[in-house]
């Protein structure tokens, strides 16, 4: 039996060994990693599908491609019987900016609902803003979706393994292709020092009153989730910490109340160190990473990492 083996459980790695088994029934797939579930940072992401120029891959041709492919991966998903168990919602909402009409512009806009604001529609938000538009994305809360994707993949004879890779070379000698998905660990693993870590700090409160996400371009974000809504954000480059950070948490709850003053009451639930767009890169980076696999497997050439 032709095997391959998955570096990493947050939901990119997961996303890839489900779907590299749907594509290869035939072979037995491993996942190693040494956080799983509730210890990985992808948990903590609020997990909504809006792209920005930031996530991009090799050309624009394929960043397109990406999207597309997990706009209409989540979609299906959406319609299944399994959609509440996986986390998978559609959610509405705005986008806001001060002074750049193209920071409310989307580049998925083809794929869904969109529209810009009117002036007066804009000015109905409290702050200064003077762009605007809204959308109806998806969501995907992590909370559900991991154990979802663990599931599944237990349910295929998937062998999830707790370790701490050293060494995508010592994999390669064992399993017929090898998909690193350590995300930060591939400095180390791939030796790729262009790897670097976003931190994101948010809050998770109790505001069921709140229905319509609202992203600004002042580092402000409000998303309603399945049991509690997040509040951002921040976006340090070449921050690797953790730990909640007063300041951070004291800005973040200062601009979210500003944007929805209704937030005083809600009741806060704990803060997270996150990462960035692992939810909405995960389905079309995968797919285009399992094709590569099978292509390997189909190849019969050994150690394709």
């Amino acid at each position: 039996m032709p095997s391959a083996c998955v570096v990493g459980a947050g939901v990119v790695g997961l996303t890839t060994a489900t779907l590299l088994q749907e594509a290869r029934p035939d072979v037995k797939v491993t996942l190693f990693a040494d956080k799983f579930e509730e210890a990985t940072t992808s948990v903590g992401a609020a997990g909504i599908f809006t792209p920005s120029a930031m996530f991009r891959g090799p050309s624009q041709e394929v960043t397109w491609r990406w999207l597309a492919d997990g706009f209409a991966h989540y979609s299906r998903l959406l319609q299944t019987p399994d959609a509440d168990e996986a986390g998978v919602r559609e959610l509405s909402g705005y986008t806001l900016s001060v002074n750049n009409p193209d920071a409310v512009r989307t580049p998925i806009e083809s794929l869904t609902e969109y529209r810009l604001l009117t002036p007066q529609e804009v000015r109905s938000f409290s702050g200064s803003w003077k762009y605007g538009s809204f959308l109806k994305t998806l969501l995907v809360e992590n909370q559900r979706h991991l154990p979802y994707l663990m599931k599944k993949f237990r349910r295929r004879g998937g062998q999830a393994i707790s370790c701490h890779v050293t060494s995508l070379e010592e994999l390669a000698d064992e399993f017929d292709v090898v998909c690193n998905c350590s995300g930060l660990g591939a400095r180390v693993l791939a030796g790729d020092h262009d790897v670097l870590p976003v931190r994101g700090q948010i809050f998770q409160v109790r505001a069921p009153w709140i229905k319509e996400f609202i992203f600004t371009d002042q580092d402000a974000y409000i998303i309603p989730g399945l049991e509690h809504v997040t509040l951002g954000g921040t976006r340090q480059f070449a921050n690797s910490k953790l730990t909640v950070d007063e300041f951070d948490s004291r800005a973040i709850w200062e601009k979210c109340n500003r944007l929805v003053p209704s937030l005083k009451d809600a009741k806060v639930v704990h803060n997270y160190g996150h990462g960035s767009y692992g939810v909405m890169g995960a389905p079309g980076t995968a797919m285009h990473a399992v094709r590569l696999a099978v292509e390997a497997l189909d190849a019969g050439t050994k150690a394709r990492l």
